[in-house]
């Protein structure tokens, strides 16, 4: 395959590291790089140097934090979407972000190929592959641990050494997991973990406090939504991002937000991993409780049915198929009145909802007092709507 430009998603760790080096050696192309800065920390501010080190033609960096949480993570939050009723999709909604911007790049430097670093038994290579054709049919793809010799991770610590190439191995970072993170979240794998009976130490988790260690007062917020986004804390109108980042601080005093679960990935393996999500629990409880007094019943139905499905098709890697974007359309359309004040209590790895109120809201407490029989509802009616939903039931 001749290969005269690469775009590389880079993250300046070791895996994207050496992979710049052995694009290079291995077609004698020019090889640009691609940092997406979506909150991920303090390796963003190496990856440029490490990039520099390694002899990259062009280095992209870019920090797309609120264009994430904005027009991806906010999105996906509307239609209350968990994978397998407990994963809240962080790694999976960051790839085709990343992605776009691997193709829109590739077509300014006239780049006929781009690069990631996704391993052939994750689910990650199936993400950004499929968003990338989805973008561009014609792009070209190459994925290092499908076609390179090395076999494990010690094999690329081997291959940079060699090289000279810096990585965290030679600082005295040596992460027992693999770990992915994000504005939205933190994820863990490998080690221990892939023994599912093996219990994590308490210091892997790097973003929220465990639950001894949590806060002994509670806080109490009010979080107001419009659309069925939130766009204020405690009455302070804030970006998407930084609402994130203010949920994300509250969530990590009082231990909220973590999830170790047996997952199963598209490619077909039973995988165990660990996930800190904490703005995002407290965003996705509070959603659906401003839900509960804006959406029509059968609306509301309609969404927990669609929910699996669209939680699938990110998890899979399906953001830009027509049956996402028409979901979305949906969705957001469900969102018309979702529009008021929910107030939660966060304490000791519990978010409670303590109140919601709305201008739209549906809930009539003439309906639903057990005080009188005011209002539109007659009790007698009752006695003819279940017998007539229990017909069938009842012809035996």
């Amino acid at each position: 395959m001749k290969v005269k430009k690469v775009v590389l998603a880079y993250s300046g760790g070791l895996d994207t590291s050496v992979i710049a080096k052995w694009l290079n050696e291995t077609y004698q192309c020019e090889v640009i790089t691609f940092t997406a800065d979506i909150g991920q920390g303090s390796e963003i501010k190496k990856a440029k140097g490490k990039a520099a080190k390694l002899g990259i033609s062009k280095i992209y960096i870019e920090d797309l934090k609120e264009l994430f949480v904005r027009d991806y993570v906010y999105p996906m939050f509307r239609s209350n979407a968990v994978y397998e009723g407990e994963y809240f999709l962080g790694t999976s909604i960051a790839r085709p972000l990343i992605s776009k911007r691997l193709i829109e790049i590739a077509k300014k430097e006239k780049a006929t190929h781009i690069c990631h670093g996704a391993t052939g038994k994750g689910n990650d290579q199936v993400r950004f592959e499929i968003s990338a054709y989805a973008l561009n049919p014609k792009i070209k793809i190459i994925a290092p641990w499908r076609e390179w010799k090395f076999k494990s991770r010690n094999d690329l610590v081997k291959y940079a050494r060699l090289h000279n190439i810096s990585i965290d191995y030679d600082a005295g970072k040596k992460s027992p997991y693999s770990m992915d993170a994000n504005i939205l979240h933190t994820s863990y794998e490998g080690g221990v973990l892939e023994d599912p009976w093996e219990s994590p130490d308490d210091s892997m988790w790097l973003r929220t406090k465990s639950l001894h260690k949590a806060s002994n007062k509670a806080d109490v917020i009010n979080l107001t939504f419009k659309n069925g986004d939130l766009i204020k804390i405690n009455n302070h109108t804030l970006s998407p991002a930084k609402i994130l980042n203010k949920l994300n601080t509250l969530a990590c005093k009082h231990g909220i937000g973590r999830v170790d679960i047996v997952e199963n990935r598209y490619v077909g393996i039973k995988s165990r991993g660990c996930y800190e999500t904490p703005g995002g629990t407290i965003y996705h409880k509070a959603h659906k409780a401003i839900e509960s007094i804006t959406l029509d019943r059968e609306i509301m139905h309609l969404k927990e049915d669609i929910m699996n499905k669209y939680a699938r098709l990110i998890y899979n890697g399906y953001w830009f198929s027509p049956e996402r974007l028409s979901l979305q359309s949906l969705i957001d359309k469900t969102q018309k009145n979702v529009n008021g004040v929910v107030k939660i209590k966060l304490f000791k790895g519990n978010v409670i909802v303590m109140g919601r109120k709305s201008p739209k809201s549906l809930y009539s407490k003439d309906l639903s007092t057990f005080e009188s029989d005011s209002g539109d509802y007659n009790q007698q009616d009752a006695e003819g709507f279940i017998k007539i939903n229990s017909l069938r039931l009842r012809k035996t």
